[in-house]
């Protein structure tokens, strides 16, 4: 079948706009004329194709291995935020909004108010990384309005923080670079492997029932021990 000659797109518009000119078109109505121009021409939008994003999953060794490296360098706040992230296997979205106040270093717990859903739940962190948290929102409180800030006083991107974690990676001599969704998941699955149970994993997924969260919600000192101390086991069987 002969295909149809077509003028060029250019010349095609600049026809187009001298049809149009006296109008004095906008965006919204231009938007709808083509809508309907598609319609009157059968031409349909195609659709793209969908690619379904995998993590590959990190040994205990790799993760060592890239943490070990991480230790090695001088920015502190770059390893408070990996460890963070692999503590409470929080989204890189969450953690980026996460605010001084959100920590409760009384309770080894962080709020996270902006997660999915717009859910808000606890998260813990072990005791061994309380110090050091401390430490770090002494010295960035009053001065910045987030947990985590760039030198330039202004909140770290998604993009912001997959690069940091992209630098140590190659640094580490890892095949695959470790991404926030990498810990999370590694954390998820250590848990599990570490025979914790549903009701305390799930807060860390973020994908919870008011009946899941409420383990977060008892008061007596009693139960918030035993948590704690079912998660700090886990944690503690990190060789690192």
């Amino acid at each position: 079948m002969h295909e149809a000659k077509r003028t060029p797109v250019r010349a095609k518009a600049k026809q187009i706009a001298r049809l149009l000119d006296q109008e004095a078109p906008d965006y919204d109505y231009l938007r709808e004329l083509f809508r309907h121009l598609r319609r009157e021409l059968k031409v349909t939008v195609p659709k793209k194709e969908q690619t379904k994003h995998t993590v590959t999953p990190i040994s205990v060794m790799e993760l060592a291995q890239f943490y070990n490296t991480l230790k090695q360098e001088s920015n502190n706040q770059n390893q408070i935020i990996i460890r963070t992230l692999l503590y409470t296997g929080i989204r890189v979205s969450e953690l980026i909004n996460i605010l001084p106040e959100d920590v409760d270093l009384v309770k080894c717990q962080i709020r996270i108010q902006k997660g999915v859903r717009g859910q808000e739940r606890m998260v813990l962190f072990p005791e061994t990384f309380k110090e050091e948290l401390k430490l770090h929102v002494l010295e960035i409180n009053k001065k910045a309005t987030y947990l985590f800030e760039s030198s330039w006083k202004k909140p770290y991107t998604d993009r912001g923080i997959r690069k940091i974690m992209s630098v140590y990676s190659k640094k580490a001599g890892l095949k695959n670079n470790i991404s926030p969704n990498t810990l999370r998941k590694f954390l998820l699955n250590w848990l599990k492997q570490q025979e914790v149970e549903d009701a305390m994993i799930q807060p860390y997924s973020g994908l919870v029932s008011r009946q899941s969260l409420a383990i977060y919600d008892v008061n007596t000192p009693k139960d918030m021990k035993s948590v704690q101390s079912k998660y700090e086991s886990a944690i503690q069987k990190l060789s690192f």
